[in-house]
């Protein structure tokens, strides 16, 4: 019989000679390889899963213009073009386009914007509206705005347009679209833009108040009618505006112009983010700047930032748990067989040939404990996606490959301090013992 033959022999015949104590080493690296393989595969597949989730919950980057003139004029329908194609350049985006303007209602001020109503409600899926969105001669009013004038849906409220104080709203709407400070102070200079436009404007018009689109007389209550069609309620920003279809504001303002902030939701996260942002900053062609929106995007990092500060904890534990229970589990197995490693010693085997037999013995409790391990583990992840998220989770083969050589791994190193006590047993005194 060959050596190679001999050593499998021994090998395949201390595996199965004590099955129990094998199948506690199998089962120990089972647990660890499972809980590692769930935890793994939940921290690769949520980020992505949870960024499509924050999506319903508003833009995560908005676009304002970057220049006096732009912001005067606003952003048009082909510059907004331009940055979509820019932004969903290798990314899923929706976007929704905003023009403010002030209003008085009642001879108090308030802002009205402009939308696309589908494109609003696709990327607002958050919002809870009372009644129906805008439409032709409706408007949907803020939760604050239907409070402050004691309105409900049906009712009926006349919005007058006065150019001269066009900005004292936009600044505050615009700032809704993000909590941070460098984006609120770009869409208060935007609207301070568009305040001087429209002022000119207003007197190029030679103040058009037969209409009542536009009035001079701070308690001219002279306006269009609008029906209220719906009222929205965020708790936020958005419950202090009116708003109305873009057609209807132009109408109102007696001009058309673009809109003064473009909301986008991308398929982004982090550093992808920050790139895209930087990317539309650096392009001079578009004469926009972009921004994060605060509130979305440190929402997003810090619950990415606690899922993974959590996976590293719980895989230190397991870790510590998996290379305990396989080094307990090959400690019994040695000391069961000290008498045999005597004999076999006093026969002229080598320590280092005792020391491979051992690892190799480990690695396989390692591996048939890993390939189990790894089906348990993805089992659980995929119940786990299919229960929180409601989605499918793909099998991630090269994690796969991962857990089995870390199981693997683990087995063969938590073996060491018994093989190497195995190692240093002297035959002289085992045979005597016998």
């Amino acid at each position: 019989m060959t050596n190679r033959k001999m050593f499998f022999t021994m090998l395949w015949g201390a595996v199965f000679r004590r099955r129990s104590r094998a199948m506690m080493a199998v089962i120990a690296s089972l647990v660890g390889a499972a809980t590692l393989f769930c935890l793994a595969s939940v921290c690769v597949a949520v980020p992505q899963q949870m960024n499509e989730e924050m999506r319903a919950y508003g833009a995560n980057l908005i676009v304002t213009p970057a220049s006096a003139t732009g912001k005067s004029q606003g952003i048009d329908t082909a510059t907004v073009r331009n940055v979509t194609a820019l932004i969903g350049a290798g990314h899923s985006v929706k976007s929704a386009a905003y023009r403010y303007e002030s209003v008085r209602i009642n001879s108090a001020p308030y802002t009205i914007a402009g939308v696309d109503v589908k494109a609003v409600r696709a990327l607002n899926r958050h919002w809870n509206v009372t009644g129906d969105w805008p439409g032709s001669g409706n408007v949907m009013v803020g939760r604050d705005v239907a409070d402050a004038l004691g309105v409900k849906v049906g009712s009926r409220v006349t919005i007058g347009y006065r150019a001269a104080d066009a900005s004292a709203s936009a600044s505050s709407s615009a700032s809704a679209k993000s909590d941070s400070d460098e984006s609120t102070e770009t869409a208060e200079s935007s609207a301070q833009g568009t305040q001087s436009t429209q002022t000119t404007q207003g007197e190029q018009t030679t103040q058009a108040t037969e209409n009542g689109r536009v009035s001079s007389d701070i308690m001219d209550n002279n306006g269009t009618e609008f029906r209220i069609a719906g009222i929205v309620d965020t708790g936020g920003n958005e419950d202090s505006i009116i708003y109305a279809t873009t057609a209807d504001v132009s109408k109102l303002a007696g001009h058309e112009r673009g809109a003064d902030v473009v909301e986008y939701s991308v398929n982004a996260m982090g550093d992808e983010l920050n790139a895209i942002v930087n990317r539309i900053n650096k392009n001079t062609n578009t004469a926009v700047k972009a921004q994060t929106v605060t509130r979305i995007t440190s929402c997003d990092t810090r619950i990415i930032a606690m899922l993974q500060t959590l996976f590293w904890i719980v895989s230190l534990v397991v870790l510590v748990l998996t290379l305990v229970g396989v080094g307990t589990t090959i400690s019994s197995i040695v000391s069961q067989r000290r008498n045999e490693i005597g004999l076999r010693k006093a026969l002229g085997a080598d320590s280092r040939a005792i020391g491979v037999e051992f690892y190799v013995e480990s690695g396989i409790y390692g591996l048939i404990g890993g390939l189990l391990g790894t089906a348990i583990g993805y089992v659980l992840a995929r119940v786990l996606c299919a229960t929180v998220f409601g989605r499918a989770l793909g099998l991630n083969w090269l994690l796969c490959v991962g857990s089995l050589l870390l199981s693997v791994a683990i087995a063969v190193i938590a073996s060491i301090p018994p093989v190497r006590r195995a190692t240093r047993i002297d035959p002289a005194i085992v045979l005597r013992e016998e």
